[in-house]
């Protein structure tokens, strides 16, 4: 079924109608996610939901949507979203903090707000 998925809609979907029940599958719905998603949307959409659920339970499904994220995201039109659900409104004050240490948030930091260009 999800290998008809296009663009990761349906695959967002059935992560999201079937929480609670998928946690052994959830490492090959991720990976589905990554292949199916070529803006960056689904994937941003659920690390978010992983995150809002569980971040600890889930935090290697979430790295790895986040990796993905920074690299689908060429426009940067979901990563501030993803930041703010990640870190909190507030990640901007909190940058070089978060920048020293979590990479994802450096190079999300990085493309959000470049310097020197």
């Amino acid at each position: 079924m999800l290998e008809n998925d296009s663009n990761g809609l349906l695959t967002y979907e059935y992560i999201a109608n079937n929480m609670g029940n998928i946690d052994d599958d959830m490492a090959e719905l991720v990976d589905n996610m990554i292949l199916k998603d070529r803006t960056g949307q689904f994937v941003v959409s659920t690390a978010r939901y992983l995150n809002a659920i569980d971040h600890d339970k889930y935090a290697s499904s979430i790295d790895l949507l986040v990796k993905a994220a920074i690299a689908k995201d060429r426009d940067h039109v979901y990563l501030s979203y993803l930041a703010a659900s990640l870190w909190g409104d507030d990640f901007k004050e909190h940058a070089a903090e978060l920048s020293a240490n979590d990479d994802n948030f450096r190079r999300i930091f990085k493309r959000l707000y470049p310097v020197g260009i």
